[in-house]
């Protein structure tokens, strides 16, 4: 009885392993690269008088999603790193510091503009030159990203 139990199991196994072979996996979805509810208009990038130093990118970010969305990261293409900034006191006095993850609820706008929020580019190609274009990308908490075109301007241009 043994014998005849442990062959129906052996039996039994093999025909469910053959009959998955003809099954194909299930198809899996790539994430968004974008949230929805979540824009930016208005994006242009400063560059600085100096070269070799850093420009800077202002923007206004819109958000009319559902949910609560964090904003952690940026990164610009054609620059060796990007790094949200803003005003802060310290000491007396004003200074830039780095930006804590941005957390907008629906209706939020936040504006990127001179002497406050900034998202500071450095490390900026040569390729990258006024009157061009390049791409930013906000990295959202969770991993989702938004990418959107920035317009790159000279130095004394109007910010």
């Amino acid at each position: 009885m043994t014998k005849t139990f442990f062959a129906a199991l052996a039996l039994t196994t093999a025909t469910l392993a053959l009959g998955a072979c003809g099954e194909s996996a299930p198809e899996q979805t790539a994430a968004p690269d974008a949230v929805p509810g979540l824009s930016v208009t208005n994006a242009r990038m400063v560059l600085n008088a100096v070269e070799g130093q850093p420009a800077a990118i202002y923007l206004d970010l819109n958000y009319a999603g559902d949910k609560n969305v964090a904003v952690n990261r940026v990164a610009v293409d054609g620059a060796e790193s990007a790094v949200m900034h803003e005003m802060g006191e310290w000491d007396g006095g004003m200074e830039m510091m780095e930006m804590l993850p941005i957390v907008m609820k629906k209706g939020d706008v936040v504006k990127f503009e001179p002497g406050a929020k900034h998202i500071m580019v450095m490390g900026v190609s040569p390729e990258l030159q006024a009157g061009g274009t390049t791409e930013a990308t906000f990295i959202i908490a969770g991993g989702d990203k938004i990418s959107f075109p920035v317009e790159i301007r000279g130095a004394g241009e109007d910010r």
